[in-house]
Formats: C-alpha cells, sequence, structure tokens
C-alpha cells in the first residue's frame, strides 16, 4: 500500500502558469491518493481604494473567478481518473491557514511550491516556507519551479553524526520516506550524508590526546561506517551511496546540480535560539538546491 492516501497541495491562483497542479496531480496517480487542492488568495490591499460596495462586489467577482478557474483544474484532473477536489477562499494568514487545512484534512504531505525570498527580506521576516516547515506537523513537499516532472532521482539526505537515538530516529524516518517516494515514482534512490569535519572538531574538543588530522581521520572513519551500516539496512547499491566531506548546504547543492537530482529528502528538527533566527540547514539548502525539497 502507498504510504500517501491524501495529499495537499496549496496554490497561489495569482501562478496560474505553475505547474504544481501537474506535479501534484501526477503525484496523486502514481500513489493512488486523493488530492485535495486549496487555492488560497492573499487579501487583496488594493481593494481598500475602493468604495465599499464596489470593494465587495470586486472581492465576489474576484474569487468567484478563482473558483472556476480552480474547478476547471480539478476537472481535467477527474477525466484523468484522478480523485480530485479544491477550493479557493482569500487567506487574511497564509500559515494559520494552511495550517488550518491540514488539521481538518489530515494529509500525509503538504504540498506547495517554493517561494523565494531575498537574504535582504530573510533578515527581517521569516519566510511562509520556513515557517511552515518549523510548525507543519506532516512531511513538507516544495516543490522547485524549474523541476516538476515526477522525480527520477531522489536523494536521502541523512546526518550519521548525530549518535543520538532522536537523530537515528530521524535518519530511518528520512530514508523511509525517501525509498516509498522512489518507489512510486520508479525513480532511483541515493543516500548521502555531509561530513562536516569542522563541526566535528567543535563536538569533540580534546580528542583523548589525539592530534588533529589523526583526530579527524577518527571521526571521518567512525561516521562513514554508521553510514555504510545504514545503506547496507536499507539495501542502498553501493553505486549510489555518496559520503562526502563538506559544508551540508553547499555539498547538496553541488551533488543535486551535478547528478540532476529531482528531489532531496531531509529532516527537520525544532529550532532554538539563534539557529531559530538564522534558519536550519534544511531551510538554507531550500534556497540553494535546484532541484524539490521533501522535509520530514
Amino acid at each position: 500500500m502507498s504510504q500517501y492516501q491524501r495529499l495537499l497541495l496549496i496554490i497561489n491562483p495569482a501562478q496560474r502558469q505553475s505547474q504544481a497542479i501537474e506535479h501534484a496531480g501526477a503525484l496523486a496517480a502514481a500513489s493512488g491518493a486523493q488530492l485535495h487542492i486549496a487555492a488560497l488568495i492573499p487579501s487583496w490591499k488594493l481593494l481598500s481604494l475602493l468604495e465599499e460596495g464596489d470593494r465587495q462586489k470586486a472581492r465576489e467577482d474576484f474569487l468567484q473567478d478563482q473558483r472556476d478557474w480552480i474547478g476547471y483544474q480539478v476537472g481535467l484532473l477527474r477525466d484523468r481518473g484522478i480523485d480530485a477536489t479544491a477550493q479557493a477562499n482569500w487567506a487574511d494568514d497564509l500559515q494559520q491557514d494552511i495550517l488550518d487545512y491540514v488539521a481538518e484534512l489530515q494529509p500525509d504531505l503538504l504540498i506547495k511550491l517554493v517561494q523565494h525570498e531575498s537574504s535582504f527580506k530573510r533578515a527581517f521576516f521569516t519566510p511562509l516556507d520556513w515557517r511552515l516547515l518549523r510548525h507543519c506537523p506532516i512531511p513538507v513537499y516544495l516543490l522547485s519551479e524549474g523541476n516538476l516532472r515526477l522525480p527520477r532521482k531522489v536523494v536521502a539526505a541523512i546526518d550519521v553524526s548525530d549518535v543520538l537515538e532522536q537523530g537515528n530516529a530521524l535518519n530511518e524516518r528520512i530514508i523511509r520516506q525517501a525509498s516509498s517516494l522512489a518507489l512510486q515514482c520508479r525513480a532511483e534512490l541515493h543516500l548521502l550524508s555531509a561530513c562536516d569535519i569542522s563541526t566535528l572538531f567543535l563536538g569533540d574538543m580534546g580528542g583523548g590526546g589525539l592530534t588533529l588530522p589523526a583526530l579527524g581521520r577518527q571521526l571521518r572513519k567512525g561516521h562513514e561506517k554508521s553510514f555504510i551500516e545504514l545503506a547496507d539496512q536499507y539495501g542502498v547499491p553501493s553505486d549510489r551511496r555518496h559520503f562526502i566531506e563538506g559544508h551540508p548546504v553547499a555539498v547538496l547543492h553541488a551533488f543535486a546540480a551535478e547528478h540532476q537530482v529531482d528531489v532531496i529528502v531531509m529532516g527537520r528538527v525544532q529550532s532554538q535560539g539563534l539557529d531559530k533566527f538564522l534558519g536550519s540547514t534544511t531551510e538554507h539548502t531550500l534556497y540553494q538546491v535546484p532541484c524539490s525539497i521533501l522535509a520530514v
């Protein structure tokens, strides 16, 4: 049985040229899942310039136009045998409205197009996608605009430096999620771990009297052993295992571009303190890689 029984796609009707509906429909068809599309329309501030009567009519006409459009899209999906439904509504608080839909519909996966924000804007406002990564209780599938076909190459990005039980459990969830997605889409599954030696040094100061080069070799060897054990456990072929030294964001960016990756499956952790302000590895990777991100 597919891991996906119900999918929720969030779209902005202003982006009618987006292929997000086509991608979500293809995933629903591949997994046999129900697909619900929520077209959320941010409040139209220009309406405040109109007289009250004209403003109300403009709101109603605009909303009806969006409902007619999304209804037509659903009809096309149903013609292909996809169990699809949709609704269009105004949204005063996008984050809360999306989370309310998740709570009401209980989907297995939230799908949304990535909304790129400049680094300047991120310095003052937490992007909506970051907030969803932090607060959405289900996996979040953020689609790259330039890569909306069904995935042919899926990468499970794990962190074997976290040896705590929580870290091991997250790695296993990442691999299972990536494996299921690859199976449903008939895609290649790759396993990748970025080994940031500088971070490992900070986490193991002292090193039992070892010199820095020796400590680096010892740490790398231990984490590579953990990586190989996980790869063996899930039957990942040797030519699809990638243990690479470097900062995770840089490693994922280079790997995704070089190997034409379609989806990277990553873990989410609860941000605290300064990390909450600066953003996690997954959040920063979202704006760096040329592919989609599925956050577990």
